[in-house]
């Protein structure tokens, strides 16, 4: 009788756990798909690549080692780290390396500038004005990088309209085709349409109680600006600013098109090495270093979306 009493007070739980766990399975079985894609398509692909660039040669390396040049190998299990050593004992390497960072750094702040900039003044001011410049921002978002790269190597070339214009005036202006300049606005003419999607439709979710009522107070815009909405949109910014960087680090059209032959950005030099030079295991340790420079990037991405997921409760 005890027993039978047990079971049928067990019942209730179990039918409500049924539902539960069909839920959990169907969502498991939907997730399975692009899961599978990305361990197949992605995440293979690495491990073979990070076992090629420490010497392991054999299984779906093998072709690749074959044909490649000044190719590493391990001995046995034992990893060989040469590959690492030929770049990383290469002053072009680091010149290489110096300019993506500094490139990164400069295309970033100029994005997160300019889009800010359409963003709070969207917010605060509204009229058509403000609506023409976020319409112009996200203009170079159907335009094709190979079509804006040459166009921005022409722009500025020696005999291109910008010099041209200036000559009028007999003002003598800059060439800034090939050189860093050129990978900073081409950099920044790509990245500028997420960005300002993405910082103004922050902005644009603060309440305007809020600026109401720090206005009442005696507020200017400045504080507002500083104590109200950079605060409360700062988990759009970051991710304006991680997506920005992550694109700029890795680019490779706009910087093989606009920029200066020696040095280059990496995206560059380890396609360069690849495919000129025939050093595959070179140029895996050069795409290594990017993967790791976009991880730490990527970080900052991971901590808003944790810091979002936090003050929403969700965890």
């Amino acid at each position: 009788m005890a027993a039978i009493i047990a079971t049928t007070a067990a019942t209730p739980a179990d039918r409500s756990a049924h539902p539960a766990r069909r839920s959990a399975v169907a969502g498991f079985l939907l997730a399975l798909p692009p899961v599978v894609v990305i361990a197949l398509f992605v995440g293979v692909p690495v491990i073979l690549a990070l076992a090629f660039s420490v010497g392991f040669t054999g299984g779906l390396n093998t072709v690749i080692a074959a044909v490649g040049q000044n190719v590493h190998r391990a001995d046995g299990i034992v990893p060989s780290f040469g590959a690492y050593g030929d770049v990383f004992t290469t002053e072009a390497f680091w010149q290489d390396l110096a300019l993506t960072l500094a490139v990164t750094v400069a295309s970033t702040a100029i994005v997160v500038v300019l889009a800010g900039g359409i963003g709070l003044f969207l917010r605060l001011q509204g009229g058509r004005l403000a609506r023409v410049l976020s319409v112009i921002a996200i203009v170079p978002l159907f335009i094709p990088v190979v079509i804006a790269s040459w166009a921005i190597l022409t722009f500025y070339a020696a005999d291109g309209f910008l010099r041209s214009l200036l000559a009028q005036f007999g003002i003598e202006g800059p060439v800034w085709s090939y050189t860093a300049v050129a990978i900073v606005i081409g950099s920044a003419w790509t990245s500028l349409p997420f960005a300002v999607l993405m910082i103004t439709s922050g902005l644009q979710s603060i309440p305007d109680a809020l600026i109401e009522a720090a206005r009442d107070a005696g507020a200017g815009t400045v504080r507002i600006v500083r104590t109200i909405l950079l605060p409360m949109s700062a988990v759009p910014l970051v991710i304006a600013v991680t997506f920005t960087a992550i694109g700029v680090i890795g680019s490779y059209t706009v910087p093989y098109f606009t920029g200066p032959n020696a040095p280059t950005m990496l995206g560059v030099s380890l396609a360069s090495y690849f495919t000129s030079y025939n050093q595959p295991q070179q140029s895996l340790v050069m795409a290594f270093v990017v993967f790791l420079a976009a991880a730490g990037i990527g970080a900052l991405y991971v901590w808003a979306n944790f810091r979002s997921a936090r003050r929403e409760g969700r965890i």
